[in-house]
């Protein structure tokens, strides 16, 4: 298991990085796109993720690592369709098979190594897949620096899509759960004793899109960052959170998850602040770096989920926190793009805010029989 979900991460960090990477520029550069036009795309992307829930119907009919290979494929269509329709709505097509592959492979990931691992291993193996997966991105992102010097978008997004397509077919033919592994429910579940995992997947998903969509709109737009550059700021990202997630993740078994959710929160909301205060390229460029770094925490959630939940409800509790994640993911780019062309800097107050929220609402975390025992 361990095997087919690093390839698979690997897979989809070397798809998502290398779209994410070339996005902003290809969509402002090659296509002529505003704040709006890309808010709306955006927006657009979460959809997916939003109705991911129903990956519960498919699950009826196919195991579980199969649909996680068969998503890898549909994730990799997309990215390579993507140079060849230059346009806003050629754009908002090929997000969208792109983000339908990507949010069906993510919540089966999450499902997959929280089935399969202990409560105290899960959070060094998804400590461990996100170093990987950072490795993968530092590869991609020298990968696209280079090849931005000889060749167009079109190419580039063609071949990254044909390779996870090939890593998603090798899944298809493994078979990597285990034969006593804990049956799954196969129906979706609201369970009154979760209420404060669904809250938490509710403001992460907010928060996460103020820093998916905006910071680097802010880097691209108002600083003039080129894709050279916001390659080489996507490498130190990476190399950076390649060695702090181990860390992150001794620290969670240590302190346990409401201690580093609240560390976590306090910081990003100095963070959002000082993006909208602060106005110098270089300055912004290092609370990049710092907001990507404090991200890593929120595996948090997962692990905390883990520990107080029962093992039947995770592969359906998963999906249904991953659409409460992305319920305000479906309108919030959009709206913080049409906010964006009033005011810049509101996006980010917005963010600052929603992480005082969740701070808040991480009071409310159960200590675990491991953290009483410390």
């Amino acid at each position: 298991m361990y095997i087919f979900l690093l390839v698979l991460s690997v897979a989809t960090a070397l798809g998502f990085q290398g779209w994410r990477t070339l996005f902003n520029n290809f969509a402002v550069d090659e296509i002529g796109l505003n704040g709006l036009d890309i808010g709306a795309i955006q927006s657009f992307r979460e959809v997916p993720g939003f109705l991911v829930v129903t990956a519960l119907f498919f699950l009826m009919f196919i195991k579980e690592d199969k649909f996680a290979s068969i998503s890898i494929i549909i994730m990799g269509i997309g990215i390579a369709l993507t140079g060849f329709f230059p346009t806003f709505w050629g754009l908002m097509f090929t997000t969208l098979i792109m983000s339908i592959g990507f949010h069906y492979f993510e919540t089966a990931n999450q499902s997959l190594t929280l089935q399969s691992f202990s409560k105290v291993d899960s959070p060094h193996v998804l400590a461990r897949l996100k170093s990987t997966m950072a490795f993968t991105n530092i590869a991609i992102g020298g990968t696209i620096y280079g090849l931005t010097f000889i060749t167009d978008y079109t190419s580039i997004y063609l071949l990254i899509g044909v390779i996870v397509v090939i890593a998603g077919f090798w899944a298809v033919f493994q078979n990597p759960i285990p034969k006593d592994a804990v049956g799954q429910n196969k129906k979706m579940i609201l369970k009154s004793k979760y209420w404060l995992f669904y809250v938490l997947n509710l403001l992460s998903g907010a928060r996460r899109q103020v820093f998916v969509v905006f910071a680097v709109l802010l880097l691209v737009e108002k600083y003039n960052f080129t894709i050279q550059e916001i390659t080489i700021l996507f490498v130190v990202n990476n190399i950076i959170s390649m060695y702090f997630n181990p860390i992150i993740a001794r620290m969670l078994n240590r302190f346990g998850e409401r201690k580093m959710l609240s560390f976590e929160y306090i910081s990003l909301a100095i963070v959002f602040i000082a993006y909208a205060t602060i106005e110098n390229r270089w300055v912004v460029a290092m609370l990049y770096v710092v907001d990507h770094i404090f991200f890593s925490f929120s595996i948090g959630i997962k692990t905390y989920f883990q520990k107080h939940a029962d093992p039947k409800d995770i592969a359906p509790s998963m999906a249904v926190g991953f659409t409460i994640n992305h319920v305000v993911a479906v309108f919030l780019p959009i709206l913080g793009g049409w906010i964006w062309l009033k005011d810049w800097t509101l996006p980010f107050y917005g963010g600052a805010i929603l992480c005082v929220i969740s701070l808040i609402f991480t009071q409310f975390m159960l200590p675990t029989p491991e953290e009483k025992t410390i």
